[in-house]
């Protein structure tokens, strides 16, 4: 069986965040096992329909490395008890038709997706939850069991590392396990 492509996208902006971390985590628990690249989407335009038609390169960019993955794995922070704005600018790109070719050419229907993040207390459990509601209502097939979240402690915070425990370690493997037999 050939391997499942995996596309990553990262949901903090800075250089080496917490969840910048973790997506290198997770990219070296799929090594071997699956192709992973990450979403570049730094390009996008704030969602504006006058903006849609014709369909700018950097959107149909982004539009055909999600149709090439067979599962898109998301890692975010949690920003005010949700994920940040430019994630919710993603989806929405994403879960729009191409001008004039029908609803069902919204590339967010039918995604496989699963969502991580590394942050406070709560471990992103807020911002798991309302970004697997917006996954759904967009049409995305979500793997909510088995997500992982990842509560940073003084260690972490203190040094900008991020310091998972064995529990986290376990975690985040079975994630990965659990999520390429969710796209297999």
């Amino acid at each position: 069986m050939a391997e499942k492509n995996v596309l990553i996208v990262v949901g903090t902006l800075r250089k080496n965040g917490f969840n910048e971390q973790l997506a290198q985590r997770i990219e070296a628990l799929l090594e071997g096992r699956a192709n992973v690249s990450r979403l570049d989407y730094s390009a996008l335009p704030l969602m504006n329909q006058d903006l849609e038609d014709p369909e700018r390169a950097e959107v149909a960019a982004v539009r055909e490395a999600v149709r090439q993955a067979d599962g898109v794995w998301f890692v975010s922070p949690q920003y005010n008890a949700s994920f940040p704005g430019h994630v919710k600018n993603l989806v929405d790109w994403l879960s729009r038709p191409l001008p004039g070719k029908g609803r069902d050419t919204a590339v967010s229907g039918g995604m496989r997706a699963t969502v991580s993040g590394a942050g406070g207390r709560t471990a992103t459990a807020e911002m798991r939850a309302a970004l697997d509601a917006l996954l759904a209502f967009v049409g995305a097939q979500v793997m909510t069991e088995k997500e992982t979240g990842i509560a940073l402690f003084g260690e972490s915070w203190m040094s900008g590392t991020l310091t998972l425990s064995p529990e986290d370690e376990a975690t985040l493997a079975a994630q990965a396990d659990a999520f390429l037999e969710f796209i297999a």
